[in-house]
């Protein structure tokens, strides 16, 4: 699990950064137009970028709080990034609303993992 959740992690935090400077810049002149989907786009990189950084502290902690939950927890960012940025994304680039029925997926994928550190972290010995 470490070196998945680090790998995983690094990636999808290099592409939340990446994706909030194309966003900055890059789609100004769509944002003008659609100022609405500019803020779901701010809130697809901003939450990416959090949980990257919650999959780089599982990949950190896997070592010290080994176990089912530690993984639960990894995989669930990983799940909760695909599902809700990823959906938030679509949203943002089609249009189609349906994809907004996709997200809130996504953010139980990311309560499940936080819950998941939280428990693995209070059965620490």
């Amino acid at each position: 699990m470490s070196k998945f959740a680090l790998i995983f992690g690094a990636a999808f935090a290099f592409l939340g950064v990446a994706a909030g400077a194309f966003g900055a810049h890059g789609l100004q002149p769509y944002f003008a137009q659609h100022p609405a989907l500019a803020e779901i786009y701010r809130t697809a990189t901003q939450y990416q970028i959090y949980h990257a950084l919650g999959l780089l502290l599982v990949g950190l902690l896997a070592e010290k709080l080994p176990g089912t939950l530690t993984a639960v927890a990894g995989y669930a960012f990983f799940g909760g990034i695909l599902l809700f940025s990823g959906s938030l994304y679509a949203l943002v680039f089609t249009q189609i609303r349906i994809f907004g029925a996709i997200t809130p997926l996504g953010g139980v994928a990311f309560l499940v993992g936080w819950a998941s550190l939280f428990i693995a972290a209070a059965k620490m010995k």
